[in-house]
């Protein structure tokens, strides 16, 4: 019997987006229901509020811009068989350094000296604040989890100290950014999006998740990464030095955490204060998941989660904010039952296909 033909690729990531948003649109329902507001009535609110406006459009591309980053940051760490938790803490730091940078270079800085300035000491400081785990785990075997959790307590202490006594704040905030520093706003080229705080750094996020996945399958430091991830003994076996692999992973992860400044820090506020960006690092690993390691998924989960934030906003005179918490909550359960949903289906389809199983991925000697 003829095999059926398998699907595009680029249209696996869209199962699980769709399973999820159908789930968190009956979720909204019953809690409209719940303080007595009309679901019609929350619903169109939220749609008005989000992607009925040229406004509502760019405030979920800013809040789906962050996402993007700390999705990639956990999918690189991901691949490479790491948990990299501590998205918080780097993007955090990350921030503090652009921040700081930015504030510091003389006025006339041109664009193409300060925006490098600002995102090369970011990303580095985010990488720095993952080095840690990195070598605790490809050393002594420290689980990255305990790690990253410890990282994030310490910068959560760090940066007010930092704040205050080092860089002589009053206010929790650095000051601000020189004009060339800031990146600038999507209203410069699509007019409709004033008011946003949609910038530039949302197509940028865009294409480093497309370069990064390119990377991780075509480099050879990256596929040595994802096959470490796959099966570190024959990786050993087959002469490639993991701990080094899995160091140069969490690096990576930790620094495209640090690309979260782009959007908060230069492309936004236009300085750093104490808390901006916080809680994408977590919510970044629910885009990951959802994304299923493709780099149009995780931006579509990004997405949707942006566009559940702003849409917490728009729907607050039908239903309180708090309500919308737990809705992002129970969307992140059902991103996990979605992929858990797609993955069975896929599986379901091979087997119907007479495919087998898949054959174990073959590992390239060492150079």
């Amino acid at each position: 019997m003829p095999r059926p033909a398998p699907s595009p690729t680029w249209t696996r990531p869209l199962l699980p987006v769709a399973l999820a948003l159908a789930g968190i649109v009956l979720l909204l329902n019953l809690i409209s229901l719940a303080f007595g507001a009309a679901p019609l009535d929350t619903l169109r609110a939220a749609a008005a509020g989000t992607w009925g406006t040229p406004y509502g459009i760019g405030q979920v591309l800013f809040k789906a811009t962050p996402l993007v980053f700390t999705g990639l940051s956990f999918e690189v760490g991901f691949r490479a068989g790491l948990f990299n938790i501590g998205a918080e803490g780097q993007l955090a730091l990350a921030g503090l350094a652009a921040g700081w940078v930015g504030a510091s270079l003389p006025h006339g800085t041109p664009w193409f000296v300060a925006v490098p300035a600002c995102v090369a000491v970011a990303v580095a400081a985010a990488a720095l604040v993952a080095l840690l785990p990195a070598v605790m785990r490809a050393r002594l075997g420290v689980h990255e989890i305990v790690s990253t959790i410890m990282m994030n307590s310490i910068v959560d202490g760090v940066l007010p100290f930092a704040l205050v006594t080092l860089l002589g704040a009053t206010t929790l905030r650095t000051a601000d950014l020189v004009p060339g520093a800031s990146l600038p706003k999507l209203d410069h080229t699509f007019p409709a999006l004033a008011g946003s705080a949609a910038s530039v750094a949302f197509p940028i996020a865009v294409a480093v998740a497309f370069l990064a996945d390119a990377w991780l399958r075509r480099a050879r430091a990256g596929r040595e990464m994802r096959w470490v991830g796959q099966n570190a003994e024959t990786c050993r076996a087959e002469g490639i030095d993991v701990p080094r692999r899995q160091v140069q992973a969490m690096l990576l992860s930790g620094a495209l955490a640090g690309g979260v400044m782009t959007a908060t820090v230069l492309g936004y506020k236009g300085y750093y204060e104490l808390g901006l960006g916080a809680g994408a690092g977590f919510t970044g690993i629910a885009v990951a998941l959802l994304g299923r390691g493709h780099p149009l998924g995780i931006v579509l989960a990004a997405v949707l989660f942006g566009t559940l934030e702003q849409a917490g906003l728009a729907i607050n005179a039908h239903v309180p904010k708090e309500a919308m918490d737990v809705l992002t909550a129970c969307a992140i359960v059902l991103v996990a039952v979605a992929n858990r949903a797609s993955l069975l289906e896929t599986a379901r389809r091979g087997r119907a296909s007479g495919a087998g199983e898949a054959p174990a991925p073959q590992v390239e000697p060492a150079l």
